[in-house]
């Protein structure tokens, strides 16, 4: 990580209170918090959302089963009544920190450049989809992560399959089996992996295990139709709940030097602050080290860019009310 110097004139560049980088639930929930606390600052939206392909979001109070696009354009009209929020739809190539600790200066996509005293991260993350046939096709209409945001309308009464890929999809079925009553698990050649008293929930529970390789999954429009296996017959699903792997979309956190958790989040405190003083991350990109997993829900994701937004601006007033050196508080 390299420290700009800062240039004698500083007319040249933009300078907000906070930047947001990031225009999901997270970082919009930020820039609307700002907002209202009168703070100048400038929402940078790229366009990537980690929930692009999903139809509807659920399990928000009030917006439940709301198509994500149209949540987002709701956030943006009532944004506006907000003069002192700026949004932007660019990319952001790069960020550094000022020297002397005065803030962070961004390169935007379009050539330009930004500074800002406080920077809020909402950038989210990128899944990193398995190898299979069709997987990439499905992913979001008939392919699901989260029982709480799909299962309802998915699973419920229908036939369903969970993709084994570690223990914890085991646990996921379990959960399932309540949805349906004809959940299967796919093991995908993991077999072995299972031991002995998983397998014995599952069985108790009636839930069978494929233990072949799957060689593709095949769907129509909206949802799963089946799952083809290298032996033996194919299997009729109308979805499949997997857990793949993520990781970080924006290079931006570890530009910056954020400490990363084992899982490839980055680690904030309960207010949302990263490891880089004047820095605040929010939304599933982050959380805090007691948790054993980002949490990817719309709700907690707002939440979690209010209490950024909150964090951020506290932090200015109380900078910028500071005792000088040398003068009494009193």
């Amino acid at each position: 990580m390299t420290t700009r110097s800062s240039p004698a004139d500083l007319e040249e560049f933009p300078v907000f209170d906070v930047i947001v980088i990031g225009g999901g639930p997270a970082g919009l929930a930020a820039a609307l918090t700002l907002g209202r606390a009168i703070r100048p600052a400038l929402l940078i939206d790229s366009g990537e959302y980690r929930n692009a392909r999903a139809e509807n979001m659920h399990n928000f109070v009030t917006r439940d089963g709301t198509p994500p696009s149209e949540f987002r354009a709701i956030v943006h009209s009532e944004l506006k009544q907000y003069p002192t929020v700026e949004t932007r739809n660019v990319t952001v190539d790069d960020a550094e920190p000022l020297a002397g600790g005065e803030g962070f200066e961004l390169t935007l996509g379009d050539g330009s450049a930004v500074r800002t005293r406080r920077l809020v991260l909402a950038t989210g993350l990128a899944d990193e989809l398995p190898p299979i046939e069709g997987f990439e096709q499905a992913w979001g209409r008939g392919i699901y992560h989260c029982p709480y945001c799909h299962g309802y309308e998915a699973a419920r009464d229908n036939p369903i399959a969970v993709l084994y890929t570690d223990g914890i999809m085991v646990d996921l079925a379990l959960h399932l089996r309540r949805f349906s009553a004809d959940v299967v698990l796919c093991a995908d050649g993991r077999l072995g992996e299972i031991d002995e008293t998983a397998r014995g929930r599952l069985a108790d529970s009636g839930i069978p295990v494929r233990g072949e390789k799957i060689t593709r999954l095949v769907s129509g429009e909206k949802e799963l139709e089946r799952i083809d296996f290298a032996s033996g017959e194919p299997l009729p699903r109308t979805a499949l709940f997997a857990v793949g792997q993520f990781g970080q979309r924006s290079e931006v956190p570890a530009k910056l030097g954020c400490h990363l958790l084992p899982d490839g989040c980055v680690e904030v405190d309960d207010f949302q602050l990263t490891s880089v003083p004047g820095v605040y991350a929010a939304g599933d990109m982050a959380h805090r080290a007691s948790l054993p997993m980002p949490m990817p829900f719309v709700a907690l994701a707002a939440a979690s860019g209010t209490l950024a937004a909150i964090a951020a601006d506290k932090n200015l007033v109380a900078t910028d009310t500071a005792p000088r050196s040398g003068v009494s508080a009193a």
